[in-house]
């Protein structure tokens, strides 16, 4: 179901699809994964399939209910792009972000290859941001993929950071977000990692949000960068 999240930079979640599949280190210590499996033993009927992709069309329709306007981040448990779901779910999900105008649908995918191949059939409104994750320099051509892709707001993810990103293809880019790996086994992330990142963005002139240092306690680490905490946002919800 959709619920009200504690991701800094989103209100609430709406998962349409469940499950999904590694495709690279950014990965390795899927946070989805291990709350799906949770969710599993406790019993939960939406993860009876555990983290296998499960479509739930039930829930196409939810968001056209909510009243008022809301920041949501789709698939939050799982890819909208991974390749079990079909072109035909994917529309389906775009044309509810679609008809649901007041709302602003935030949507980062691992598969830019296939985000590039479908984004001349989805229909692309204003309330739809488009992002890809980006853990290191093995996987930039993401960006590339991204940038092809004709949205309002195109976003980068760049967490969980396992790498240094000195060069980023920051053209027609609308906003980064920068997080470190948290929970169990926590890869580190380092400082001059995140300081190149924002050097890069400020010269580029995108929005930088520093969602987190991460670490086995994220609560203790917390996020400041340089004493200041960075929550910017693209101008179409940036606070007066």
């Amino acid at each position: 179901m959709p619920a009200r999240s504690n991701i800094e930079w989103t209100e609430m979640t709406w998962n349409p699809v469940t499950g999904c599949t590694k495709v690279s280190q950014g990965c390795k210590h899927c946070y989805a994964e291990r709350m799906a499996k949770r969710l599993e033993a406790m019993g939960s009927d939406r993860y009876r399939n555990g983290f296998q992709v499960t479509l739930h069309p039930d829930l196409l329709d939810v968001s056209r209910g909510w009243r008022q306007p809301r920041v949501v981040f789709v698939n939050s448990m799982s890819d909208l792009f991974h390749d079990d779901i079909p072109l035909a779910y994917i529309q389906r999900v775009f044309a509810t972000m679609r008809d649901c105008q007041r709302h602003t649908f935030q949507v980062p995918t691992k598969r830019s290859e296939r985000l590039a191949e479908f984004a001349p059939q989805l229909p692309w409104p204003k309330n739809v941001w488009i992002g890809v994750s980006v853990e290191d320099a093995r996987v930039l051509s993401r960006v590339q993929d991204l940038q092809s892709v004709p949205a309002a707001v195109r976003f980068l993810s760049l967490e969980p950071l396992i790498g240094p990103l000195d060069a980023l293809p920051l053209e027609g880019i609308h906003w980064a977000i920068v997080g470190g790996e948290s929970g169990p086994k926590a890869r580190p992330m380092r400082k001059e990692w995140v300081t190149s990142i924002f050097r890069q963005c400020c010269t580029a002139r995108v929005p930088f949000f520093f969602k987190q240092w991460g670490g086995v306690r994220k609560d203790l680490t917390g996020r400041e960068l340089n004493g200041r905490i960075y929550n910017e946002m693209p101008g179409v919800l940036q606070p007066a």
